[in-house]
Formats: structure tokens, sequence, C-alpha cells
């Protein structure tokens, strides 16, 4: 009986890898997503009750930054 920690799929894979004959699999490189989804975790102060909210995606995230106000000049 073979006893390992391995479970049966990455034993084939281990088995398949070795020897000659280099990479036997595809190794996934078109990652699709380029941005992740911002996720707030919220807790309370007083009763440590927590609570998630999820926002949508985005690649620049800033919490609690400057206002934008209407028909300012950008400045540097």
């Amino acid at each position: 009986m073979w006893v390992c920690c391995h479970f049966p799929g990455k034993r084939r894979y281990d088995r398949k890898q070795s020897g000659y004959g280099g990479q036997t699999k595809l190794i996934f490189r078109k990652k699709a997503k380029t941005t992740k989804k911002i996720v707030l975790k919220m807790e309370c102060t007083e009763c440590k009750y927590r609570k998630q909210l999820a926002i949508k995606r985005c690649k620049h995230f800033e919490l609690g930054g400057d206002k934008k106000k209407k028909g300012q000049m950008i400045q540097f």
C-alpha cells in the first residue's frame, strides 16, 4: 500500500515529470484579470462585529483621500 502525504494527482504528476523529457503538462500563463476586487473589512469597536463590503474592481484605491472640487486647478 502507498503511504504518503501526496494526493493521487500529485503522485501521478511527479511520476510523469520524473526522468527526461522536460515539462510534461501545461503551465498556465494567460491570466485574464489584471485587477482585484476591493473589499473593505469593517469592524465595530464596541461589539467587535465584522462585516466585509465588496466594492468594484479597480487598479488604484485610496481611502480617505482629498476631495475633488468642481473647477479646481490641478496642483502638483
